[in-house]
């Protein structure tokens, strides 16, 4: 972690260099006028196009990038990608109208720290640019939720290629088993009745071919599900 992240991490108040990249003027001038009246962030520099990124950066050397995805010559992702190479460790923070799951996992892939959409108030930015200049990871409350539902929906679809004789509804079942849960806090959970939940848990153990629970949570993890799930 760099000084600066270190300073942030302690509580010491710090003041921020910026660059904004960002094609919409009126947009970009109300960012950096909320951003800088909170007396924690300026703006050192702004860029429209992703070919205008590396030399705004190698001129101004920002603590942090506030990058915008949709740009007149390309996609911020792609402008990301090439500072992670070029500047290991800089932190991009994705300042964006998009929502779409597809632009979150590119933007991750490609190495920014943090996805705020658009319409975040300048406090929630504030607190975004600050957390990854630290060296954390940060999304706004929907973009958070959307990450959850991505990453357990993809190992929930993992369990059920690896078991397919299990229906969608064995599977939720399963991976609660994996967490610890008893029927009746399965059946709670799922909205179910306790006897409705034993019979999906009698058709788990023949299909798996398992005779305890222990068993069933042995064949769930290994799948990954559990509690991490």
């Amino acid at each position: 972690m760099s000084e600066l992240g270190e300073a942030l991490v302690r509580g010491e108040r710090t003041v921020l260099r910026a660059l904004v990249v960002e094609d919409h003027p009126l947009f970009r001038s109300g960012l950096k006028s909320a951003l800088e009246s909170l007396g924690e962030v300026v703006v050192v520099a702004e860029a429209e196009t992703v070919a205008e990124v590396p030399d705004a950066v190698s001129a101004h050397l920002p603590d942090v990038i506030i990058m915008d995805l949709g740009l007149p010559d390309g996609s911020g992702v792609q402008a990301i990608r090439s500072l992670a190479e070029l500047h290991p460790g800089l932190p991009v923070l994705t300042l964006t109208m998009s929502d779409d799951e597809g632009d979150l996992l590119a933007a991750l892939q490609a190495g920014a720290r943090g996805y705020i959409v658009k319409g975040a108030a300048a406090e929630e930015v504030l607190h975004a640019v600050r957390t990854v200049v630290a060296g954390g990871a940060v999304f706004g409350a929907g973009v958070a939720a959307r990450l959850t539902d991505l990453v357990t929906g993809g190992r929930r679809r993992d369990a059920e290629q690896l078991f397919p004789a299990l229906t969608t509804r064995e599977v939720e079942v399963l991976a609660l088993i994996a967490r610890g849960l008893d029927n009746r806090r399965i059946a709670r959970e799922l909205v179910l009745s306790e006897k409705t939940v034993r019979n999906h848990v009698t058709h788990i153990f023949e299909k798996l071919h398992v005779a305890t629970r222990a068993e069933a949570v042995a064949r769930a993890r290994d799948a990954g599900l559990g509690e991490d799930d």
